[in-house]
């Protein structure tokens, strides 16, 4: 069965967005073609093993009009843009994605997530999104969290979790560039 991966840039002090909803943290360097590091081969694996994106309506409307033109990503933006995408959303009609296919607009994620579980295919990918996120957290379908902590704190802002969570380690990866990636499993 494929799992549902949520995968968020954090601070160390577990802030997930700024107070303003930025994410002035994030350190990470685009990746060039010549970039050889651990943390771009792990990012590149990670998006190995998925074939679907899931974003929040939020979350869409910060990315569309970037990572579709993101050149500067290389292999990695690729790879994202010709993901299979749905967007929560109560209000969008339509989600186009640049030159590449357009995104398709679910209205009840939950059953979306679950449908998509059942079919074959690689893992799922929930792409930041923090309100979809905590609902599907609360529907019980996500099974893994991946945490790209940087190596930054601000004190204030929308923490990761809002309410408990126990996980269990899967990997913690400190990176040359600062990031650690700290993987886990939901436990249930």
């Amino acid at each position: 069965m494929r799992k549902l991966i949520v995968q968020q840039w954090v601070t160390v002090d577990n802030i997930a967005a700024e107070e303003d909803g930025g994410l002035s943290y994030v350190s990470a360097e685009p990746f060039a073609e010549n970039d050889r590091s651990a943390f771009k081969a792990n990012m590149m694996g990670f998006m190995d093993s998925i074939d679907t994106l899931i974003l929040g309506a939020n979350t869409y409307a910060q990315s569309k009009d970037y990572w579709p033109y993101a050149e500067e990503q290389g292999e990695y933006g690729e790879k994202l843009n010709n993901l299979t995408k749905f967007v929560a959303s109560s209000k969008l009609d339509d989600a186009p994605w640049g030159a590449f296919p357009a995104a398709t607009v679910t209205r009840d994620a939950v059953a979306t997530v679950r449908e998509l579980k059942e079919h074959s295919g690689r893992d799922i990918w929930l792409w930041g999104s923090l309100t979809l996120m905590y609902a599907l957290l609360d529907a019980g379908v996500v099974d893994e969290v991946r945490l790209l902590v940087s190596p930054a704190s601000r004190g204030k802002g929308t923490r990761v979790f809002k309410d408990s969570q126990d996980l269990k380690l899967v990997e913690a990866t400190a990176s040359e560039n600062g990031v650690v990636l700290l993987h886990y499993e939901i436990k249930r």
